[in-house]
């Protein structure tokens, strides 16, 4: 793609990388196949081609923001299929976070929308908030219906239909320390407890420890660490999203430089996705590049760290049919493709692929909230396919879909690790079948 940008507009850094993104762009359409949006909506506008066109008016201009290229970038769900389709290696991903960035410097939304986002970027990062809205929500869940007439409201709406009825009592993993193997150590590794994760869902870093201190792995909570700053930076808010990813680059260089690491596991591959790219993020301070391109390249998601580990003989073999959904920010953010279903076929369980795989499920952060109507056409597609397969139970890395998916679905949906765990010797994930008397012994 051709480009006409001044040269005073190619000295500020963030325009230069994405001028050089826009020049790979061949203007071929392969993306649109496969990008969510433009699948449900057949607008040309709300495909990859089509925002990287009005991001390249926006950011050659110079000009502000408006309404359609807000509506545009707003419905992108950062889904990133059109990353793993792209011929040509066009970084979406790092474009549409620069225009999301440009966007909240330059436009003013409206109030009710301000308010909402900002309601989110002070909630969700922080666990004890987030607790105590979900608890809040319990109050305001049978005026859902009356809040989804009013448009400015349905969000509102949303967020009260996904809160869970019973908020888990808090884990003991979110307090910093030091969890030593069950046996010969082999290794050390820092787990990101995270924000959302452990407030909706404790069990999963919880069967995340058990697994890896019996496989001889030390497992290191940092103090200090919290939420990875995905939720913010996917809103635009560039700086709350770098303070996030300084602070969590300091707990864990802490841990690197006493004692060592040899891994920083990761439970939630959204989080993932964000953590793997703090080097691009920080790749402009100068007290932090170094830093954070170690942390980057440490980063691995459980099924990536247990599939170079070299695993025993499971405890048992469940043979439930499994249906096994990779979520966006794992298969199209970070490429992890194989891992999770080798480790879950070697584990004992039977693995089905639901068709169209590789389209979004519809979570994506805050996209469920914010963006509800197209959300929930993505959420029926997805389970309609993951039905389909026959499936006991469905597999997945990423508590956004496992979140998403469960408000449909009529089979449990489980975190892999929890499954991984259970095989091989942990507990038995509430709500599953019974495995069959076979495949038990």
């Amino acid at each position: 793609m051709q480009t006409n940008f001044t040269a005073a507009q190619l000295a500020d850094p963030h325009v230069q990388e994405s001028e050089k993104i826009l020049r790979k762009c061949v203007h071929c359409g392969f993306c649109t196949a496969t990008c969510p949006t433009y699948v449900t909506l057949g607008n040309e506008l709300d495909s990859p081609r089509g925002r990287i066109y009005l991001i390249k008016d926006m950011l050659e201009n110079g000009r502000a923001a408006d309404k359609e290229i807000v509506t545009h970038i707003d419905r992108c769900l950062s889904c990133l299929a059109c990353m793993t389709t792209c011929p040509s290696g066009v970084n979406y991903m790092h474009l549409v976070d620069h225009a999301r960035a440009h966007i909240e410097k330059t436009y003013r939304r409206p109030l009710a929308n301000r308010l909402t986002r900002s309601l989110l970027a002070f909630v969700l990062p922080h666990r004890g908030r987030f607790r105590a809205a979900l608890r809040l929500a319990k109050l305001g869940r049978p005026f859902a219906d009356a809040f989804d007439k009013v448009a400015a409201l349905k969000p509102v709406a949303a967020m009260l239909r996904l809160a869970p009825a019973v908020v888990p009592a808090t884990s003991a993993l979110e307090k910093p320390g030091v969890h030593a193997p069950k046996t010969t150590r082999r290794g050390r590794v820092a787990i990101l407890t995270g924000c959302a994760q452990p407030v909706l869902e404790p069990g999963i870093n919880e069967a995340t420890v058990s697994l890896l201190n019996r496989l001889g792995i030390e497992v290191v909570v940092p103090r200090g660490e919290g939420c990875c700053g995905a939720l913010v930076h996917h809103m635009g808010r560039e700086q709350a999203a770098l303070d996030q990813a300084r602070q969590n680059v300091d707990a864990w260089t802490r841990e690197i430089e006493n004692g060592g690491l040899d891994a920083i596991v990761i439970t939630a591959s959204g989080c993932g996705t964000t953590i793997k790219d703090y080097g691009f993020m920080l790749r402009l301070d100068p007290a932090y590049a170094d830093k954070a391109a170690r942390v980057s390249a440490l980063a691995k998601d459980v099924t990536e760290y247990l599939a170079n580990l070299d695993l025993p003989e499971p405890a048992r073999k469940p043979g439930l049919t499994v249906a096994y959904h990779s979520a966006c920010s794992m298969q199209h953010g970070q490429k992890i493709t194989r891992q999770p279903k080798d480790l879950l076929a070697r584990a004992g369980f039977v693995v089905k692929e639901p068709r169209e795989g590789h389209l979004c499920c519809g979570s994506a952060g805050t996209y469920n909230i914010m963006q509800p109507e197209i959300s929930a056409k993505l959420r029926e597609r997805k389970v309609k396919n993951i039905e389909a397969t026959g499936a006991a139970l469905v597999a997945t890395g990423n508590i956004g879909c496992i979140t998403q998916i469960a408000s449909a679905a009529s089979m449990p949906v489980v975190h892999t690790v929890k499954l991984l765990d259970w095989a091989y010797g942990g507990e038995k994930p509430a709500g599953l079948p019974e495995p069959s008397l076979a495949a038990a012994e």
